[in-house]
């Protein structure tokens, strides 16, 4: 097999794992509460990665504050942050949720333009970002006569989850450990999932283990599948494929999650929700033109 196959293979199968994430979620939440969901998909990431890191036996302690800092980073914005997708989807269709998951490249470009000092954005990446907020508004659409109707606030939730992912990777990036990537996303997951037990005893939300087959399923895929073996392959990707192309995944998983909501569950996507996306996605195109140009001129070369 070549090795180009195999990477084409790669991306195909985490953007079907992550696109199943939000069936899986849609199935879990009927049993389970949103937060403890949460908490329950990392909790056991975290086992699984962090005996990965402990059996490669490769820088899985933290070792000095760059360290201390993603994992802290991280587990507070890209994992615990999660939380508002879970609480969110009891509203939001499970393919609109998807497709608002294509804004976290957009919003990641945002972060870093605040957060790291080497950003700059050109008046070509200033209106992408603009078609890319165009786009967001499109797939929001709230209702200023009921900005609490409907499933608006599912939607907003989802919005403050895909700008807390993108805040967590920012946060890493910036911070720059030295762990090892397993090491690095299973303790970042053990700092997210203790903070969303916390969180859900504070909520009120009774703890208890899934009361159904299909419940206990969707806990051990997104744990198992959708995010220790999701990540052990994304960060196979970036090691492969550099940040920018790994990042279009994104943009597949939509497409999976849609298919799959539409089959399985009978759900709908609206034209403005698609015209929102195809923003989002012209948006980021604008945004990171030089960049997917010379990702281009190498797959040529």
């Amino acid at each position: 097999m070549s090795r180009r196959l195999y990477t084409v293979g790669l991306f195909v199968l985490l953007a079907t794992l992550w696109g199943l994430s939000f069936l899986a979620i849609e199935v879990g939440l009927r049993s389970l509460e949103p937060v403890l969901f949460a908490a329950f998909r990392y909790g056991i990431a975290a086992v699984l990665l962090l005996g990965m890191a402990l059996a490669r036996r490769e820088d899985w302690r933290p070792a000095g504050r760059p360290d201390v800092d993603a994992i802290v980073g991280g587990g507070a914005f890209l994992v615990a942050g999660n939380a508002l997708l879970f609480v969110g989807q009891q509203t939001v269709p499970s393919g609109v949720a998807a497709i608002m998951q294509s804004l976290v490249p957009v919003l990641t470009s945002l972060w870093a333009l605040a957060l790291l000092p080497e950003e700059r954005v050109s008046a070509v990446g200033a209106v992408g970002i603009l078609l890319g907020l165009v786009g967001v508004g499109l797939i929001v659409r709230p209702d200023p006569a009921n900005l609490l109707g409907g499933d608006a606030v599912g939607r907003l939730l989802i919005l403050g989850q895909a700008a807390s992912v993108a805040l967590g990777g920012v946060i890493i990036q910036r911070a720059g450990p030295s762990l090892d990537p397993a090491a690095l996303s299973g303790w970042s997951m053990a700092v997210g999932g203790a903070l969303l037990f916390a969180v859900s005893a504070a909520l009120g939300e009774p703890f208890a283990l899934p009361a159904t087959v299909p419940g206990w399923a969707a806990v051990a895929y997104l744990g198992v599948f959708a995010t220790a073996v999701a990540f052990f392959i994304y960060y196979t990707l970036l090691e492969v494929r550099g940040a920018l192309e790994t990042s279009l995944v994104a943009y597949l998983v939509p497409v999976v999650a849609t298919v799959v909501g539409i089959a399985v569950l009978g759900e709908s996507v609206t034209l403005p929700t698609v015209a929102g996306f195809l923003l989002v996605f012209t948006g980021f195109v604008l945004l990171k033109r030089r960049a997917i140009a010379e990702l281009l001129t190498d797959a040529r070369r």
